[in-house]
């Protein structure tokens, strides 16, 4: 550098925000979907692959279960919404020996079938570690957990009865998502483990990263997508659908940066095909 030239003046934000300010910028006019009233007063009982039974009985804002195996209960609030007929987004935090998990089903009443996202956010001394040490140690650069379940809607499982599964039909698409008239995200599906993303409007405006991501198809043109944010530890969970150009879903996280409270807010977007890069054969 000569003695003449001046530093390079950054022109983007990089300040990390905690999943509480996420919240609230999102707030405001929010594209998001209204709740779905047409559980209320129903009782679906949920077949898992693994010979669990759970059944669940739904009232207008919360939800129970009783879990006969083991002779557990319990109950929490729920938020249900629909990007299309007969198939419902059902969301809620769930508490168990002292641990609070995020849970999302995917009801697919026009299969009879279900995939459940289980999702854990790392303890306050888990982030403590720092990537370098992480990738050092073999382990996954998040610390954010997430596990994946399958089964039938009020009937036994038979091996096949749920149809979903893991894809590859969003690796090389572009899109953007305007999730409020000041939010405005992109993403780039980069392969079957990881997709960048970047703000192009919002209070995150500027912000970047690639992370870990799973997608799983459905049904036509209609994918639930998941993934994990390793700098502020995140999980972000929506249904895609490329039909309707819409997306509806919620991104869980600790509302602070003290790891004793949680942030679960509904997200939903417009979203519309930027581009599509389409990767030759290779042997």
């Amino acid at each position: 550098m000569s003695a003449t030239s001046q530093p390079r003046q950054e022109t983007a934000s990089n300040d990390w925000i905690t999943v509480g300010a996420l919240a609230e910028g999102f707030a405001a006019e929010a594209f998001i979907l209204p709740r779905l009233a047409a559980l209320a007063g129903r009782e679906i009982t949920l077949h898992f692959a693994d010979g669990t039974v759970i059944p669940h009985r739904f009232e207008q804002q919360q939800l129970h279960w009783h879990i006969a195996s083991t002779d557990t209960a319990g109950a929490a609030e729920y938020r249900a919404t629909s990007l299309r007929q007969d198939m419902v987004l059902v969301d809620f935090i769930k508490q168990e020996e002292g641990r609070d998990y995020s849970v999302s089903l995917v009801l697919d009443f026009s299969t009879a079938s279900f995939t459940a996202v289980i999702g854990q956010l790392p303890e306050e001394r888990a982030t403590a570690v720092g990537l370098y040490q992480r990738a050092l140690a073999g382990k996954p650069l998040t610390g954010v957990e997430v596990q994946f379940l399958h089964g039938s809607l009020d009937r036994p499982w038979t091996p096949g009865a749920c149809p979903h599964g893991p894809t590859a039909e969003l690796v090389g698409i572009r899109n953007r998502y305007r999730y409020s008239p000041t939010e405005v995200y992109e993403h780039i599906y980069l392969n079957e483990q990881f997709y960048t993303w970047q703000c192009l409007q919002g209070v995150e405006q500027g912000l970047c990263d690639t992370d870990r991501c799973y997608y799983y198809k459905i049904a036509a043109d209609l994918y639930l997508f998941v993934w994990c944010e390793k700098i502020v530890p995140t999980l972000g969970l929506v249904m895609i659908d490329l039909q309707q150009h819409r997306s509806d879903g919620k991104i869980f996280g600790y509302a602070g940066g003290s790891f004793d409270q949680l942030s679960n807010f509904p997200v939903a977007s417009y979203c519309d095909l930027l581009n599509t890069t389409v990767y030759a054969a290779t042997e």
